[in-house]
């Protein structure tokens, strides 16, 4: 009974060993040890993709141009009007509003005048009686019974009332506000019922076809700057570019910045530049050497700017950096070399 327990055992034991066999043979197999091995090596690729033989190519080559640089700065109206009360009364009546376009002598804002005709209805009784008076005293003058010194009197006391009268026919006129020019309201800061206090600014109106970029420039670069001299203008609203002229370069330099204020007259837009846009004005300086490329050579992946440079009958990438363009073609600041030879139109799909 021992002996054939013990005879289980050992069949047991050689199965179990004939699978650990198998198992380690299994795997030394999908491990490769069977097969025949490989040396190690480098594999010989070529770089970038090949070239088509009718691909045009620019060569890179530099250009004697004048540095651009850019100054920034705002656009303002050069016809704005400040409307303010010469006299202190109340609002009675705001005819426009901010943005509305207005003509030439409409009336904008009518004040309270009601002190003034009570003045006017005086100052007209005064002028009357002196009137009267000057006109009795002249007559005795003539006849002798009144001396020089009365007659001169009464004359000066009429020519008084009169200004008087005049003056108080300016301040009616006064009471209401008109528009000094054809403009849009920029600003409006009175409402009825305010009490408008002498210079108190109650609205403004600028001139939207009379535009001007005023533009902070380094002293170094304004000997480059003559007075209608025209000069290349980008602005943001509505985006585009326009030749401008320059009208006015301040003599006075800002002692904080080292600039000199210089003023650009812009083309009329129709209204559409609005003021307080932000802009730049272009500023041909110094001449130096640069590269200018077609802009077909320059192709965008994300924020990254490429070209491809043939070398050996390939397209290679490389990176470049960009600067101003002009006209079809860009200036390439970093990334290409002069004799260069890049792709006019990229094999974009090889990009990374």
């Amino acid at each position: 009974m021992q002996s054939r327990d013990v005879g289980l055992k050992v069949r047991k034991a050689a199965v179990w060993a004939c699978c650990g066999a198998g198992l380690v043979a299994a795997m030394a197999w999908s491990g490769g040890c069977f097969a025949r091995k490989v040396a190690p090596g480098v594999l010989e690729t070529a770089a970038g993709v090949p070239v088509p033989g009718d691909a045009p190519v620019w060569v890179v080559a530099p250009e004697s141009r004048p540095a651009r640089v850019d100054v920034v700065g705002t656009v303002q109206s050069e016809e704005t009007v400040h409307l303010s009360a010469k006299f202190t009364a109340y609002v009675q009546q705001v005819l426009a509003s901010a943005g509305s376009t207005v003509r030439q002598g409409q009336p904008l804002i009518r004040l309270d005048d009601r002190d003034l005709r009570e003045q006017m209805r005086a100052a007209q009784a005064q002028r009357a009686q002196t009137e009267e008076e000057y006109n009795r005293t002249r007559k005795l003058m003539e006849t002798g019974a009144a001396t020089e010194q009365a007659l001169t009197a009464a004359r000066t006391a009429f020519e008084a009332a009169q200004a008087r009268v005049s003056q108080v026919q300016v301040m009616l006129a006064d009471a209401e506000l008109k528009s000094p020019l054809d403009g849009i309201v920029t600003d409006r800061r009175a409402e009825v019922g305010d009490l408008a206090a002498p210079g108190q600014v109650l609205l403004s109106v600028y001139n939207p076809r009379a535009m001007r970029l005023e533009v902070a420039v380094p002293v170094r670069l304004t000997p480059y700057l003559q007075l209608n001299q025209s000069v290349e203008v980008t602005v943001d609203y509505p985006a585009g570019v326009m030749t401008g002229r320059v009208s006015e370069i301040v003599a006075e330099i800002d002692p904080s910045s080292r600039t000199r204020k210089v003023r650009v007259h812009l083309p009329d837009s129709g209204g559409q530049v609005l003021p307080g846009t932000f802009g730049r004005a272009w500023i041909d300086g110094p001449v130096r050497e640069s590269l200018l490329v077609p802009s077909t050579c320059v192709y965008r992946v994300g924020q990254l700017e490429w070209a491809q440079v043939v070398a050996g009958g390939r397209a290679l990438r490389r990176l470049v950096r960009t600067g101003r363009a002009e006209g079809e073609r860009v200036e390439i600041l970093s990334g290409l070399l002069p004799g260069d030879r890049v792709l006019t139109r990229p094999i974009t799909e090889t990009a990374p």
